[in-house]
């Protein structure tokens, strides 16, 4: 086990170390307060798309025991708190009057962080869509990208002020290719043309977002939170290179290409260019305006070989054998190198900001005995990556932060309540939080790390 004196001495005394959670994850309270339903409200409650039929009406109930939280973050001596805004609680239907109670809510979550000296990390959209704008088409609609330019305006214009930094979206790998092409996250689409929709105006919402976000306020820190992808082919074949190369361009240059390049990959535009939908005049230059930071979440390596079968389509791939025979308890291959190879190469291709790795944690689901939650191997899984960010931070990269997902137990989207990666306990039916053996260990972690120690690199 990595010692956590040795781990933090080898960080500079500027890095920030915080817990991440997101909205309909942890909230509960799905109709209080002028709430109305997102896409993952209606997806949770049809049959055979989340295990065993959980939603997030409850969750870890985080909305009424927001003050208790706070502490809890607190007592786990972290500097920073990255949480995400439920859109459907500021803008109920997507467009539309403004919900006063949701703003006010955010406003003592806000408040209560600076009130215990710890920073604010907001995300605008971590995949709660206001489920009326399903009506117009939700993210394959051209008109939600404006729906979100206002919802963040509003956002920013009353919690600005007090925010450290700002994400427009979560991994809209997720809400493109996840939610409308293999149907796993709402709105369970599968099919290219609409996920084609959805990755386009997904970008140009982003751009959109950056945009109100800097009219309100110039000064904030901007960015957005990517789950780029480190791919590995399966064999050294060529077939099989450069199956993995299309791959990285498919799951990560089709938002890194468009954010930090103003294109879209090549190889992307020739497969599937004459299925996109209209990029109008423009449209490139607002997604890729500068940013001021990147955030990456990464869990598990991808690695992929040829896929010869007739009909197979861009980027025909198929899962390789993983190179490490330890998996999570979601089946999740644990490869910490993978991490910093994925760091070197994103910024050999890009031109990237300071970066913060955004989610980095592990699923195991051991239970209280005797008061205590011995999850040792999320305690490796932790530390291994952490290590890792160090030696990229040694070679010169700029990692300014690490953020553990999660702070808590909470809904894992189609896996429902059933996997954990919470460094926290949660008991589901008593809302009892019990910090686990890795959450322990990440206080030690931070508390042998002076905030502002000004250690040298």
């Amino acid at each position: 086990m990595i010692e956590a004196k040795k781990l933090a001495d080898r960080f500079p005394g500027d890095f920030v170390f915080g817990v991440a959670t997101a909205s309909f994850q942890i909230e509960g309270a799905s109709k209080a307060d002028g709430r109305k339903p997102s896409i993952w409200d209606a997806f949770s409650n049809m049959p055979g798309r989340v295990f065993g039929r959980h939603n997030g009406d409850v969750a870890c109930d985080h909305y009424n025991r927001l003050e208790g939280d706070l502490d809890l973050i607190e007592n786990l001596g972290v500097e920073a708190y990255r949480f995400s805004i439920a859109w459907p609680r500021i803008i109920p239907e997507g467009t539309g009057p403004i919900n006063e109670k949701g703003l006010d809510f955010y406003d003592r979550l806000v408040d209560g962080l600076k009130a215990r000296g710890i920073k604010a990390f907001a995300t605008l959209y971590h995949w709660d869509l206001p489920l009326a704008l399903m009506g117009d088409g939700g993210w394959t609609a051209r008109t939600t990208a404006y729906a979100y330019q206002r919802y963040a305006k509003t956002v920013i214009a009353r919690l600005g002020d007090r925010l450290d930094a700002v994400a427009t979206f979560n991994e809209p790998w997720c809400s493109v290719w996840l939610s409308h092409l293999y149907g796993v996250h709402a709105p369970g689409e599968r099919n290219m043309d609409a996920a084609l929709a959805a990755l386009h105006f997904t970008n140009l919402a982003h751009g959109l977002g950056v945009e109100a976000i800097r009219s309100e306020r110039s000064s904030l820190p901007t960015g957005i939170v990517i789950n780029a992808h480190s791919v590995y082919p399966g064999s050294k074949s060529a077939k099989d290179r450069a199956a993995a190369e299309r791959a990285f361009d498919f799951h990560n240059g089709v938002f890194f290409g468009p954010i930090f390049k103003g294109e879209y990959p090549e190889s992307f535009l020739s497969a599937l260019g004459d299925r996109m939908p209209l990029i109008e005049d423009g449209d490139m230059a607002t997604i890729s305006q500068p940013l001021d930071w990147w955030g990456l979440n990464y869990y598990t390596p991808m690695r992929v070989s040829d896929d010869p079968s007739e009909g197979a389509e861009y980027p025909a791939t198929v899962n390789a054998k993983p190179v490490s025979d330890v998996k999570t308890d979601i089946g999740w291959e644990v490869y910490a190198p993978a991490l910093g190879t994925l760091v070197e190469t994103l910024n050999a291709r890009y031109k990237l900001p300071d970066c913060y790795i955004t989610e980095n944690g592990a699923c195991y689901n051991m239970g209280v005995e005797n008061g205590i939650v011995d999850d040792q191997p999320r305690l490796d899984y932790i530390a291994d990556h952490l290590s890792v960010t160090a030696d990229l931070i040694a070679k010169g990269y700029p990692m300014r932060g690490y953020f553990a997902w999660s702070l808590m137990d909470n809904f894992e989207w189609a896996e429902g309540y059933r996997m954990r990666f919470g460094i926290v306990h949660v008991d589901y039916e008593t809302q009892v939080r019990t910090i686990k053996k890795s959450g322990h260990w990440y206080k030690e972690l931070v508390e042998e790390f002076p905030k502002g120690n000004h250690k040298s690199a």
